[in-house]
């Protein structure tokens, strides 16, 4: 409708502007705000924006940086420590879906090629929508949900191929077998020689770019290295988001991969978004109606079928019939990399509009039906697995039966480095403990040491019961999960008002919401160090150890506040503004400034700053009193946010 592509583009824009918003007011993943902005204002339904060669070109650099970035996060060590996961249920839950998928679709009449493709698109799951819901109810390190993203992570690599072959299938040439090999040789030879490349000229080209200490010049090389391997893997007839794929994995080995991820994000966001219209511009809203039964019926079979592959796998690797699942149901759906092998196929024909319709709706309408997959899945397990109930009642009894025993003790909730450490003190002074942990492998480990640790996540009442809370004389929430800390303190609180409860917090975003939860006391990890070290630093300094005990025992009495003031310097990233919700500023007060001759109540009216010390005649006063005189050359130090420091800066230099 509109020939401008700078018109399309704002009214995008705007479209995803609105519908992030409501989508956030909803608590929905903005992945489907995105594909319904497509669906509503593209050419199938109000038609504002046609589906043109620009937004086609920018949604497939989204795909290229979503590549990107997935090579980025990709090691080798993780998937060695995950590999039964990621190669056990990962490969045989992608190998079987694609090949029964892609049976029952040779089955109703698609070709061989559109078959196969329609496989690969129905064994992906939604990695971004998956691991926000399971982080948010706090099953990510459950066994389920460990074993969930492994399956992603395979699913993920498994992209790679699919972008490989999907190129050669659309050729349309008689010697399939011959095109595929060549594909599949050409994928083999760019790999390694982008991959050498990486080795021998980006890790030197990249430690003089950091030399230089310029962050324009660092993002344009980071731009440049992406979208040149993508041009490059193009030349050889295969897709720019395997070119971008590998770029990744030769940046992510390495010193530079964590700022590489940040410097990128924005560009992937916002053109990932732009991809996820253009999807959406595909689905035909005014023939919805015609393909909505076919539709259904496939969303319908696409759920069942992956939910009972998946726990068949699982079961027949020796999972948990309940744990197998759960894992299952999590991972029902389809996923974004189905949507960019369905995109794919799409422009090189290999499958019919119709086709295009019925899976692309499917597939969404399974994205919109996860969030209530996810919330419920422990429910629909317990009513489906009977000894998935029994277990959860067994491992209850397990912990009672160390509880009854225990009487004055101590319950551990995270069983980590910090925990162990807790625990090895505990047993030095005859304490009795008892210690809850949701991973797997750090249980079998600490039981085969003889440490008294169970499989139980704390947010659950019943189960801190069993571990005797009603006797214990503490309870010691170790992790560094702050909203599973929060959830535990609030579910406590309800009952146990006395109970000590020490916290630890690894950083201080989340620190006054866990003392208003009811936290006892709460260790920062951060600030411990900076006692510490200002201890010993004191010690060394013949600084009398009485002293020394009670500037910090001073510091921990008032929750670190005067801890929290710091000043911050362009380096510092906005998360860390946030968390610390304000910094440092000193404003010297010259001859005629407007705050001179009056005192520090006065000249602070209004304004939301804290007053940290004044410096003056080369002497600093800490916490000045509000009737303290301002004179001139005095130095404020004032503590508050950016805005209300500038405000403070006007006021007292201008009387503003």
């Amino acid at each position: 409708m509109h020939p401008n592509p700078l018109t399309d583009v704002l009214l995008l824009l705007a479209a995803s502007v609105l519908a992030v918003t409501f989508f956030r007011r909803l608590n929905l993943p903005p992945i489907l705000a995105y594909l319904g902005v497509g669906a509503i204002i593209g050419p199938h339904a109000l038609g504002w924006v046609d589906d043109s060669e620009n937004t086609r070109i920018l949604a497939e650099f989204g795909v290229v940086f979503l590549l990107f970035t997935l090579g980025l996060e990709f090691s080798l060590t993780k998937l060695a420590t995950m590999r039964r996961a990621v190669l056990g249920m990962g490969g045989a839950q992608v190998i079987i879906t694609t090949l029964v998928a892609g049976g029952v679709a040779w089955g109703l009449g698609l070709s061989t090629p559109a078959a196969l493709v329609v496989g690969g698109v129905l064994a992906m799951s939604s990695t971004a929508i998956v691991i926000k819901l399971l982080a948010e109810q706090l099953e990510l390190n459950s066994r389920h949900g460990r074993a969930a993203v492994g399956i992603l992570l395979f699913q993920d690599l498994a992209v790679i191929p699919f972008l490989i072959l999907i190129p050669a299938l659309a050729s349309g040439s008689d010697e399939m077998a011959y095109d595929l090999g060549i594909a599949m040789l050409k994928g083999v030879l760019v790999t390694g020689l982008l991959l050498a490349a990486g080795r021998w000229l980006l890790r030197p080209m990249f430690n003089e770019i950091a030399k230089a200490r310029s962050p324009e010049l660092f993002t344009l090389t980071v731009l440049l290295v992406a979208l040149a391997s993508a041009a490059l893997t193009q030349a050889a007839g295969l897709s720019m988001a395997l070119g971008a794929f590998l770029a990744g994995i030769m940046l992510s080995e390495t010193a530079f991969r964590h700022q590489i991820e940040s410097d990128i994000r924005p560009f992937q966001d916002v053109l990932l978004g732009l991809f996820f219209i253009t999807i959406g511009m595909l689905l035909d809203m005014q023939a919805l109606p015609q393909f909505f039964l076919p539709a259904l019926a496939l969303l319908i079979t696409l759920i069942l079928m992956k939910a009972l592959i998946i726990f068949g796998v699982g079961v027949g690797l020796r999972q948990e019939p309940g744990v197998a699942l759960r894992t299952g149901l999590v991972l029902a759906q389809g996923g974004e990399f189905g949507f960019a092998l369905l995109a794919l196929a799409s422009r090189g024909d290999l499958l019919t509009h119709d086709a295009v319709q019925i899976v692309l709706t499917a597939v969404l309408l399974s994205m919109v039906a996860t969030p209530f997959l996810v919330r419920f899945n422990g429910r629909i397990t317990k009513l489906l697995v009977r000894g998935y109930r029994q277990t959860y009642v067994e491992q209850r009894e397990d912990i009672a039966r160390q509880g009854n025993e225990l009487e004055g003790h101590v319950i551990i909730s995270g069983f980590g480095r910090v925990g162990q450490n807790l625990a090895y003190m505990l047993d030095q002074e005859d304490i009795p403990y008892i210690a809850l942990e949701v991973d797997p492998d750090i249980i079998e480990k600490a039981q085969s040491a003889g440490y008294n640790v169970h499989f139980a996540n704390a947010t659950h009442m019943d189960l801190l019961t069993a571990a005797g809370i009603d006797k214990a004389r503490a309870l010691v929430i170790t992790h560094h999960d702050a909203a599973a800390a929060i959830k535990t303190l609030n579910v406590v609180r309800m009952q146990y008002q006395d109970l000590p409860i020490l916290v630890r917090a690894v950083s201080i975003n989340r620190l006054d919401e866990l003392i208003e939860a009811g936290a006892t006391e709460v260790v920062p990890d951060a600030f411990e160090a900076s006692l510490m070290l200002g201890a010993h630093l004191m010690t060394r300094m013949g600084i009398p150890m009485r002293r020394v005990l009670h500037r910090t025992q001073r510091i921990r009495h008032d929750n670190y506040s005067l801890l929290r003031h710091i000043f911050q310097g362009r380096g510092d990233s906005v998360d860390a503004a946030n968390a610390l919700r304000g910094a440092l500023a000193s404003i010297t007060l010259p001859g005629g400034a407007w705050a001179v001759g009056r005192t520090l109540e006065e000249a602070l009216a209004g304004l939301e700053v804290l007053p940290d010390a004044i410096r003056r005649g080369g002497i600093k006063g800490e916490m000045p009193e509000p009737d303290t005189m301002l004179q001139a050359d005095d130095t404020l130090i004032l503590y508050g946010s950016e805005k209300e420091l500038e405000r403070a800066e006007t006021r007292l230099l201008g009387g503003h």
